[in-house]
């Protein structure tokens, strides 16, 4: 017999998690190996666990879900990432299925939904819920690209960034900014892929140009 597939649960209220939890447990060939509340603490067990799926919300404390799918398939590049929402809205279906998310469903489907999608993004399919398939065209719509794209990031990415720029490596940002290192991380993917980028050594070009051009960058408050 086939083995059952590993599951990491990541939702910031532990309510949702048990009662997926227990969904979940009821469904032959279902085993939740973890519950994360948090991004740091999913990428710690998903390099610990190496689940198959990571069910993972849309929206945690501290840094998105959307921003941590690139850094879990950095960690577990073989895990199908499936967002669970309660959003409907297209602009995070499509920013979902961007950074890598192998699937979107809402929070309001039923169980037979839900253990379908965890065998479908198992293998390998691209999943969107029953209730966000009229949304795909919208989410794919074709949209011009931000004119500044660094301006576009968020305040503590731009922090991160100039950090990165003057040389400061995870470690101190971390400690300076009072945030775990695993979160420093995520936000490093998370400017790796609005940026276009490939590596934090770009991002330190990148922020080092826009510091010696318009000097719009935060000033060095992490030194």
């Amino acid at each position: 017999m086939p083995a059952d597939i590993r599951i990491l649960l990541v939702d910031d209220h532990r309510l949702v998690r048990s009662g997926i939890h227990a969904l979940l447990a009821e469904s032959a060939g279902m085993d939740v190996v973890g519950e994360a509340g948090d991004a740091g603490e999913a990428l710690r067990l998903a390099a610990q666990l190496r689940p198959d799926v990571v069910l993972l919300d849309i929206h945690l404390p501290g840094v998105s879900g959307i921003d941590t799918v690139q850094a879990l398939r950095e960690v577990v590049p073989r895990a199908a990432v499936l967002m669970l929402s309660v959003s409907d809205d297209a602009a995070d279906l499509a920013a979902s299925l961007r950074s890598g998310a192998q699937g979107y469903l809402l929070k309001t489907c039923d169980t037979v939904e839900l253990v379908g999608a965890v065998h479908r993004a198992h293998s390998g399919e691209l999943v969107i819920g029953s209730a966000m398939a009229p949304k795909v065209a919208a989410a794919f719509a074709a949209r011009t690209p931000p004119s500044d794209p660094i301006g576009a990031l968020t305040a503590r990415e731009r922090e991160i960034g100039a950090a990165l720029a003057r040389g400061a490596s995870n470690k101190h940002i971390a400690r300076q900014l009072d945030i775990a290192e695993t979160t420093v991380k995520v936000h490093v993917q998370s400017i790796l892929r609005k940026l276009a980028l490939t590596s934090r050594v770009q991002i330190a070009v990148a922020f080092a140009a826009r510091r010696q051009h318009d000097g719009l960058l935060p000033e060095d408050d992490t030194a």
